[in-house]
């Protein structure tokens, strides 16, 4: 193992976000079993998420090459080299916990920027046969999703109203990473009292979660 990537799709701080207090619990316990891990933290409120655009690629999801980068304008080519930097640092996470809310059935709309920038031929995909395949299953990864929502969500309504959820679920498997998880914050209500309770319940799964999960 090597590195724990964080990241965190929400601008409250910490203390009012239901998805960063369960997360940060769960990163913190992964820390203290695994001692020898670096930590690096990804805040896409905070950090600049370029919005992929259609010049900056030669092909699907293929990079043009180095010399028409540098025929760009230079805030173009700083967007280039922040999806290439996004890119690599997602790539040498070994374990990935991601937290966010659930808006509008699905997430913040910076999360499928970032997922946009992250996936690069030859780098997260490749194709064959016309076919996209995931190239990140060289080695054991692991990802785990925290999200909170207002509403508790019965399990068989799951697929029509986690839409946001399914999706990032979906296509972190199909990258190739070997574990992907869950752990929902649900029932955070409109009150701080509803918050606290669906809070305490999820931290009461933590457990459970990281003894299933292979980070090895």
């Amino acid at each position: 193992m090597n590195n724990l990537l964080y990241i965190t799709a929400n601008s409250k701080p910490e203390h009012l976000s239901s998805s960063k207090t369960v997360s940060r619990i769960v990163v913190n316990r992964i820390l203290d079993k695994y001692q020898e891990l670096k930590l690096e933290e990804l805040d896409l409120y905070f950090q600049y998420i370029p919005r992929p655009k259609y010049h900056y690629f030669s092909s699907r999801s293929a990079m043009i090459d180095n010399d028409t980068i540098l025929k760009l304008s230079q805030p173009e080519q700083n967007e280039i080299q922040q999806m290439i930097q996004l890119c690599d640092q997602f790539i040498s996470a070994s374990i990935v916990v991601f937290a966010a809310p659930m808006w509008s059935l699905s997430f913040p709309g910076i999360v499928k920027d970032y997922i946009d920038s992250i996936i690069l031929k030859d780098k997260t995909i490749a194709f064959e046969n016309n076919m996209p395949k995931g190239l990140l299953n060289d080695k054991q990864r692991t990802f785990i999703y925290v999200q909170a929502s207002g509403a508790n969500i019965p399990f068989l309504m799951k697929p029509a109203l986690n839409k946001g959820g399914s999706y990032l679920l979906n296509i972190i498997k199909f990258l190739g990473f070997s574990s992907v998880e869950e752990l929902l914050v649900d029932g955070t209500g409109t009150s701080e009292e509803e918050r606290l309770k669906a809070i305490s319940k999820a931290k009461d799964k933590i457990d459970n979660l990281l003894n299933s999960v292979l980070f090895e």
